[in-house]
């Protein structure tokens, strides 16, 4: 497998040159470093062409590499049924850039792009309807990025004054915040090691 993994690596970067900046064999998949601006042709190609043949679109994920110039990763993952093989598309995206969209190749990028947007705000050039699609109408934020709080901006709850749902900026007590990380298996045999809570109540 890895043999023929191989050689398609190199057979698609002669083919298109214009998009592979390098590739490599790992765990059995075929990962390509991809040009943000030919994107499109490139899944095409792959879709289309007799040797390649990955008709499939899987996932469409992104990574958020904070330090980075080009801060973000998308990532494509797609199948050949008729090869049995697998290969993974990786484009380095800045904040602020235009990603393709694949919905014209392959219409089920619909959802996954819609999700990108949603958890990471990367943007997607051409997509019928990019708008959220996990999170709340008026969310604030894009959840999936590194730099997002874990506790978010604001939390919904229902009022049962008022009944109806509200949305308030997110307030923790301390009481929360503060936890004695003793063991919880008071009472039993045996004792973890440094469980002081355990050694008092002998």
């Amino acid at each position: 497998m890895s043999d023929a993994l191989q050689e398609l690596g190199a057979y698609i970067e002669a083919k298109r040159p214009d998009c592979v900046l390098s590739w490599d064999v790992t765990r059995g998949e075929l990962n390509l470093n991809v040009t943000l601006t030919n994107i499109a042709g490139l899944v095409e190609f792959l879709r289309g062409d007799a040797t390649c043949r990955f008709s499939t679109l899987v996932d469409i994920t992104a990574v958020d590499h904070t330090g980075r110039a080009k801060r973000f990763d998308v990532v494509y993952h797609l199948l050949s049924m008729y090869q049995n093989h697998r290969i993974r598309l990786r484009v380095a995206v800045r904040e602020k850039d235009m990603v393709p969209s694949l919905v014209d190749v392959h219409p089920s990028a619909n959802w996954f792009e819609r999700e990108i947007f949603d958890m990471f705000g990367i943007l997607f050039s051409g997509h019928p309807d990019l708008r959220r699609i996990l999170t709340d109408y008026g969310f604030r934020g894009y959840p999936l990025r590194k730099d997002f709080p874990t506790t978010g901006y604001t939390e919904v709850r229902y009022d049962e004054v008022e009944k109806r749902v509200v949305y308030e900026p997110v307030s923790l007590v301390q009481e929360y915040r503060q936890f004695d990380f003793m063991s919880p298996w008071e009472g039993a045999e045996y004792i973890l090691p440094g469980d002081d809570k355990a050694e008092g109540a002998k």
